[in-house]
């Protein structure tokens, strides 16, 4: 799965342990972590982080739930962590079992893929 930087480092440091997005899933288990090769530069600057690996599998983590967010204060109990500002409705994906693993250079692509190679 690809995300921008700095969400992928901030899951690999423990610090985000629930991915947001906009799509369901019904896959559970072991995925990598792949940084896009574009990074957000606000969130970048928000949690101090000038330079991270862009275009590269840089870990990997286990997929166990997928929570719906509902409401509002749903969304904001989880806010430590998910991390995400107020603006969201959707899905958390919630992970476990986070490792750093040695970068490699990676395509990434939507959703849930296989790595090749």
């Amino acid at each position: 799965m690809s995300l921008k930087q700095p969400f992928a480092e901030l899951i690999l440091q423990g610090r985000k342990k629930i991915e947001l997005r906009k799509w369901n899933t019904k896959f559970r288990g072991n995925f990598f972590i792949r940084a896009s090769k574009s990074s957000d530069n606000e969130f970048m600057s928000k949690f101090g982080f000038s330079k991270l690996p862009l275009g590269k599998i840089v870990g990997k983590a286990r997929l166990i739930d997928v929570k719906k967010y509902g409401s509002k204060e749903e969304f904001e109990k989880d806010r430590n962590l998910h991390l995400a500002d107020d603006s969201f409705e959707g899905y958390g994906f919630i992970l476990e079992g986070v490792e750093r693993v040695k970068e490699f250079s990676c395509k990434g692509a939507l959703g849930f893929w296989e790595v090749k190679g």
